[in-house]
């Protein structure tokens, strides 16, 4: 078992014991999602890129930051976990579909968007 198959496991029982499962559509957990991923971007909102690199070195910062990760982790295994996605490979799918639409080549260093895939 993964340990992403393992925290899924671990997310669907924390529901069940609670009795949360009816609240766990995968609209609801989309927004909440969402909102924890707003919860994390509001933790760098006002950092310089300097200080965003060094975030982690902020005592009351990190922790903060740590605990939106995971947040926004713990949501996005649920919903996978709800909808039925294997998300390790969805991701490597991903991945693979990234590197031919972005050639080495042809994006070294550059922050342009790729045209759509055919």
């Amino acid at each position: 078992m993964t340990s992403i198959d393992h925290l899924a496991e671990r997310l669907r029982e924390f529901a069940t014991e609670r009795d949360w499962e009816q609240f766990h559509t995968p609209k609801n957990l989309a927004m909440a999602l969402a909102g924890e991923a707003g919860e994390l971007l509001a933790e760098f909102q006002w950092l310089t890129p300097e200080e965003s690199w060094r975030v982690m070195e902020d005592d009351d910062a990190g922790p903060r930051v740590e605990a939106e990760l995971a947040d926004v982790m713990l949501y996005l295994i649920r919903l996978a976990d709800v909808l039925g996605v294997d998300l390790l490979k969805a991701a490597e799918g991903k991945v693979d579909k990234n590197a031919r639409r972005y050639d080495a080549d042809s994006y070294r260093g550059s922050a342009r968007k790729a045209p759509p895939l055919a």
